[in-house]
């Protein structure tokens, strides 16, 4: 899912140069600037989702949930169950094909909602209602 995306998303910079820029009266870009655009998004669409892949994971246990992810800088962090004020489900276009879905648990936290990319769509489903449940027994606002 991730190979495919960042593919996708290398396609369309590779179209906007070649097609949309001269078409808009751009400044005409030079051959060999395309072939390093293209060479630059090959290695991208190489190395990014393997080092996504490498770097990403997360936990469930009955007091949080646990997340990391990062591409230059890691990121890790804790959602207490008392803190989670929703639980989501969602389905992209591209994770679809897959049979993929994300969860999304939002917080009463400044830093934002903690997302889970790239689960079976089963598992997601499945993670959800884990949550749901677990976040309702413990005793407190989410706030």
């Amino acid at each position: 899912m991730w190979t495919l995306t960042a593919g996708l998303e290398g396609a369309v910079l590779l179209a906007a140069l070649i097609v949309v820029g001269p078409a808009t009266a751009w400044v005409p870009i030079p051959w060999w600037a395309v072939v390093l655009a293209a060479l630059a998004i090959v290695a991208y669409v190489v190395v990014v989702p393997r080092w996504r892949f490498a770097v990403h994971r997360w936990e469930v246990t009955d007091t949080a949930v646990y997340t990391q992810t990062g591409w230059w800088a890691r990121e890790r962090r804790i959602a207490p169950m008392s803190r989670i004020q929703t639980v989501d489900h969602a389905e992209g276009a591209v994770s679809r094909l897959f049979g993929l879905s994300t969860v999304t648990v939002t917080t009463a936290s400044a830093a934002g909602a903690l997302e889970i990319a790239g689960l079976d769509r089963l598992r997601a489903l499945a993670l959800v209602d884990e949550l749901t449940i677990k976040a309702d027994t413990v005793p407190g606002d989410a706030t």
